[in-house]
């Protein structure tokens, strides 16, 4: 029997100990390595084992290699794999080797089921002569243990973003603050260590209940969807930091949630990710979860502020994400926000991102600084502004920007 299996579970989940322990019971069951993912194909454990000599090379085909690399799966891979009909099975499934799909070796999935709904598979490579059926029997019998330990988990998390969510979108006073004793009761003492919100926006699912697992994001505590504008939802993430004064935790989750929206949007579809300002304990969630938006919308906003935004480092957009999304954009600048005068309006915002320094503007722009006079005067004409004048160029300085917001 090969022994000395290593395990890698997934970070955020709290049964770590418990699905390494059933990894590797099964790998010593069936004298082979096996690879736990949830039925979103999100590696949760695998186990590696050194045997007389080397694994077969091509044991780490592209398939798997990926898997274990990027703890996920292709879309693509993920479909190939289900129509061998491995989401409604009761019993292993032996799928063929197809090189052409990246597949170079055979594999036997156990289908991790709870209560009759599929929650998880288990991966092996098949050998030769491969496992009895009394050996997958008896490893069929612990994927039942895995699937009660993932139900468990997914209750947890269902609990904590139900949680979460009612502290987002409570109204002020004694309704939030009920809410958030909840919630405290929820996390026991996690709640009084310093944490901050992740907004992702908009989150590409339609449905409300439509959540990563808080064991697929690195550092999360809880997830849930909140309402985005009309129709759209957005992803709130409660993370939980060593520091109020080390975003990174944060940083990283919201990485890898761009992935995950990227993943599951339309081809192209932008979103923003924003992080609040960290604050110990939960009693201000609220604030927090507003800075995280307004840090997401100014994200979508502006692109020089890149896929993920944080509040302390968006500008005046903190100002200007405070008004409410149906408010008037200024008169002043219409006469420049028509599509005939976008190279007014985008030569006006450069000047003034550049503080009035003509040199730099020209030089940003790409144009003659007589040019530049030149098209700044028209500005003026249309506008009505002086901007000689420091309160004109303040107020279509920041117009400018709100209508970036939309």
């Amino acid at each position: 029997m090969r022994q000395n299996a290593r395990v890698a579970a997934d970070t955020g989940s709290f049964h770590r100990g418990d699905y390494q322990e059933l990894v590797d019971e099964i790998s010593e069951l069936l004298d082979a390595p096996a690879t736990l993912e949830s039925r979103d194909f999100e590696l949760i454990a695998f186990g590696a084992y050194d045997s007389e000599g080397d694994l077969d090379p091509t044991a780490l085909d592209p398939v798997r290699a990926r898997s274990i690399l990027t703890r996920r799966s292709t879309a693509a891979v993920r479909a190939w794999f289900e129509g061998f009909g491995i989401t409604r099975a009761t019993a292993p499934v032996r799928i063929p080797p197809t090189p052409e799909a990246g597949v170079y070796r055979g594999r036997i999935c156990l289908p991790v089921r709870h209560r009759g709904v599929v929650l998880g598979y288990v991966w092996l490579l098949d050998y030769d002569p491969g496992p009895t059926d009394a050996q997958l029997a008896a490893a069929m019998q612990v994927t039942g243990r895995i699937g009660a330990l993932l139900a468990d988990e997914a209750r947890a998390g269902a609990g904590l973003g139900r949680e979460l969510r009612a502290v987002l979108t409570a109204e002020e006073g004694w309704q939030r603050d009920m809410a958030v004793t909840e919630l405290r009761t929820a996390l026991g003492p996690r709640a009084d260590g310093p944490h901050t919100v992740v907004c992702v926006a908009p989150w590409p699912s339609a449905d409300p209940d439509d959540a990563p697992s808080v064991r697929t994001v690195p550092h999360a505590t809880a997830l849930c969807t909140v309402p985005w504008g009309a129709t759209g939802q957005s992803l709130a993430v409660l993370v939980r930091l060593r520091s109020t004064d080390v975003t990174a935790p944060a940083l990283t989750a919201a990485a890898r949630l761009v992935q995950e929206a990227a993943g599951g949007g339309p081809s192209g579809a932008r979103v923003g990710v924003g992080v609040g300002d960290p604050r110990t304990g939960i009693a201000e969630l609220g604030a927090v979860w507003r800075e995280a938006s307004a840090a997401a919308r100014a994200a979508l906003a502006e692109p020089r502020f890149g896929p993920v935004a944080q509040w302390r480092g968006i500008g005046p957009y903190r100002l200007l994400t405070a008004l409410p999304p149906s408010a008037v954009q200024d008169p002043v600048a219409l006469p420049l926000l028509s599509p005939a005068q976008l190279e007014l309006a985008r030569t006006a915002e450069v000047y003034l991102d550049c503080a009035g320094q003509a040199g730099r503007a020209a030089a940003e722009l790409g144009i003659h600084r007589q040019t530049l006079y030149y098209r700044l005067s028209r500005v003026e004409r249309l506008t009505g502004l002086d901007l000689d004048d420091g309160e004109d160029r303040l107020l279509l300085h920041m117009a400018l920007k709100r209508a970036r917001l939309g």
